[in-house]
Formats: structure tokens, sequence, C-alpha cells
């Protein structure tokens, strides 16, 4: 429908004039239209305002577009601290010397970092981050300042990581025990917070043993928890888990009770077809992070992922925030393995799992991920009348081939404007960056390297 009831006549915003990219099918796009906003929620949209009503503060923004929020699925806004490094090295982070690891990390240092991780994706118009790595009750207290929802985890495993990097994998029971017990310490704090949903991060099959692996899936049943973890992320990981199980990932996941509609696998580029179609049949969710895997010569298979019915969400992981480009790196690099245009891969597509696909897979598409009547009013305001965005031919085309992050002018949550004119108002964004520099600062210094000089 493109005229919805409003039973509230009082908005207490309303926005007039946009072009609205709605990731609903039933009208994906509603040029010149009505958004009117009440108690949070979205109340009125369609293509004139209610012949009747009060607003308390409306804005005109002819040519500009309203989105739906982005749903960031996997981040580690932690990592900001190995950014312009990282990309470089071909691996992760945590399995790579000569770099900060989280080991390293002080409680202070993680606050700085994940402020500065979680204001780059908000000011680029993500509204929700799912987000896991050390000191995540320290991380999920900063990020949470800033007013976005998250669906945030300790990073949970029983390798020991302060030897990993150096070849040698060693579970521990202890190191189980104490990051399962805290991020169910975190649940147990946030549970029943409007904007936060803590999740459950088990690290990755190589990293944590078969008989946590089955701790974690009971604790998921028994608290109805998100799973997220990397799946098919790197040769080694295939390579050691086929060494210890004699099975790929996936079929391990399925064994210890994972494999489910609660599972969002990270990465997904190491998967074989009948990974893939095991995937498929549990209902679980693919998390793809185009960039970071094509800045490290790898593709994961989104077509096949796609093809099988597979839902597939995007997440930028540890390079960058900004999830425009995402959607763009995600459209290309699934064309280059189709060899060529069709059907399937069009803007979309992409604009789907950025939004709705996202929402679906970390159980917050009743909330979020579209603009309908009744949803959570999560919304981007982009400026489309930039140079780069016109003519309006195709907004949402314009958006994925030509759009940044930063065009992004404004961003609300639960009708919340958190950024306005570009600008978080919650936080002073020099402040932010001046911290989280000091921290990585500290960081790359105790590694003995700079790269400030």
């Amino acid at each position: 429908m493109t005229d919805s009831a409003c039973t509230v006549p009082h908005f207490d915003l309303l926005l007039l004039d946009a072009i609205a990219l709605t990731a609903d099918a039933r009208q994906p796009e509603l040029r010149g239209c009505a958004i009117g906003i009440a108690q949070g929620r979205i109340a009125w949209l369609g293509r004139q305002p209610p012949s009747h009503y009060s607003a308390t503060r409306t804005l005109h923004l002819p040519g500009h577009f309203v989105t739906p929020g982005f749903v960031n699925t996997h981040t580690h806004s932690v990592l900001s601290m190995v950014r312009g490094v990282a990309a470089d090295l071909g691996f992760a982070p945590s399995y790579t010397p000569g770099i900060p690891k989280g080991t390293q990390v002080t409680p202070p240092q993680a606050r700085a970092l994940a402020r500065l991780g979680a204001l780059e994706a908000l000011l680029f118009g993500s509204t929700v981050m799912g987000d896991n790595f050390v000191h995540a009750d320290i991380v999920t207290d900063a990020m949470a300042e800033l007013g976005l929802r998250l669906c945030p985890s300790w990073r949970i495993h029983d390798v020991d990581f302060a030897r990993v990097a150096q070849g040698d994998w060693h579970h521990d029971a202890a190191i189980g025990r104490r990051t399962l017990d805290a991020a169910l310490a975190l649940h147990a704090r946030w549970v029943g917070h409007p904007r936060v949903q803590v999740n459950l991060a088990a690290h990755a099959v190589d990293t944590c043993s078969n008989g946590f692996l089955r701790e974690v899936a009971a604790a998921a049943r028994v608290h109805d928890l998100v799973v997220s973890t990397h799946l098919g992320q790197s040769r080694t990981e295939v390579e050691r888990v086929q060494v210890r199980t004699g099975r790929s990932s996936t079929e391990v996941l399925e064994e210890m009770g994972l494999l489910n509609h609660r599972l969002l696998g990270g990465h997904c580029i190491y998967l074989s077809e009948s990974d893939i179609a095991r995937m498929a049949r549990a209902g679980a969710h693919a998390v793809h992070i185009p960039k970071c895997n094509a800045a490290s010569g790898r593709l994961a298979p989104t077509p096949l992922l796609q093809r099988a019915g597979v839902n597939i969400a995007l997440a930028t992981d540890t390079q960058h925030g900004d999830m425009v480009e995402l959607m763009r790196w995600a459209l290309a690099t699934a064309r280059v393995q189709e060899g060529g245009v069709n059907d399937g891969w069009q803007p979309r597509h992409v604009f789907h799992m950025a939004t709705l696909g996202g929402a679906r897979a970390l159980g917050l598409d009743h909330l979020t991920g579209s603009l309908e009547v009744g949803k959570a009013a999560d919304l981007v305001v982009f400026d489309g009348n930039r140079p780069h965005l016109r003519p309006h031919v195709n907004p949402l085309g314009s958006l994925v081939h030509t759009g940044q992050g930063r065009d992004v002018q404004m961003v609300l949550v639960d009708g919340e404007i958190l950024v306005e004119h570009g600008r978080p108002t919650r936080v002073d964004m020099d402040a932010v960056c001046a911290e989280a520099e000091a921290a990585a600062r500290e960081l790359w210094g105790a590694e003995g390297r700079f790269y400030w000089r």
C-alpha cells in the first residue's frame, strides 16, 4: 500500500518531499513522500501527509533519499586499531604475528577504540551493529552511549589466542568457561534493554573445541540467543578442522547442534556445495563480508548461497564502516563470479542484504530493516542532491553504484536523531577520534612499531 492509516494525529517529526527507498517489496520506492514519526515508530508512510495533522518538527527534504538504517551484522570495533595495516597482511589480525592482539588491549583502550568504530558505522548509516571482541562489557557500555542498536558479545573460544599467532593451537577448558560465562553475564546485564540484544560469538570451529561448541549450543538454546561465528574464513581453519575432526566446519557445527536458524556464519569463503546445502536446510544465515574478503584475494560463493536459498546479510568486519560501499563490493564480486550481469544480482538484492536480510539474521526483522508503518523509526537520510547521485532516474541504483557513507546527513534510531548534518548528537566526534588515536599509539608502541613517523 502507498498510503497508510495513521492512528496518531500528532507527529514528533515529519519528513516531506523525500525519496523513500523502503526495502519493502510491496512498495520499494516512494517519491515526494511523507514519513511521520511518533513515539519512536513510523506512524505514517504515504505519497502525501494526512489531510489533518500537527507536527513538532517538519523537515522538507526534496531530492534526499530516506532508507532503513543499515544492519551491520559482524564487526569488531576494537580492531579499528589495525586499520590501514591488517588489510595488507592477508589474514585476520588474531592469527597474524607482529600486530597488536586482543589479549594486549586494556579496558580503557578497548573503550576508546570501540567508540571510534561504532561512531564511524553510525555516521555512515548503520543503526544496528553486531559486534564481538575482548572487553565486551566495557565496549557495550561505550557503544551504547552513541544510541545505536547493538548485538554484542564477548569473543568466545577455548583456544589460547596468545599462542595462536605463533602456530600453537592449545585448547584450554578454563578459557572456554571464562569467555562463555562472561558472555552469559553480559546477556543477564542487558536483557530487556530496548536497544541492546546480547548474542553469543563462538569465534570459529578451529578456535573452539567440539566439546566447547556443544556448551555454546546448549547455552544458546536455553537463552534463545543468536550465535555468530567465523565460518570457512580461511584455509587454516579448513585444514585444522579437517585434521582434528575429519569434517568440514559446517558439518561440525551441525553435529554440535549449532547449525540452525540462530546461526550467523561470517565470511563463508571456503564452503563446499554440501556445506551450502546444509546451511540452507538448517535455515542458517551467511554473513557476507565482501571487501575484507576481496582485499585478501578471496571471494565468498554468494551466487551459490543465493541460489540455495540461504539468507545473506552484509557486514563490514574490521576495515571500514561504510555499508554503502559494501553493497557495491557485494554486487561487483557476485557479478565477477557470475561472469556478467543478470537479474539475480541487482542493486535491490544487495540493498536487501544490508537492511532486511541483516535484520532477519539477527531476529530483528519485526522491528527494523525496512520502512513500514509500525516499525521502529530507524532511518537514514542521504543528500541525494550531490552531483554523483544525480539525476534521479533510479535512486537505488545510484546509491549502490555511486553513493558513499559520507552522503549521510541524518540518522535516527527509535525516532531519536543521532546524527544531524553529518555530525553525532550524543558525543563529541573530535574527542572520540583523539582518544582512539592515543589508544592505538599505546598498542602499536607496545609492539615496537610506529606508523606515525
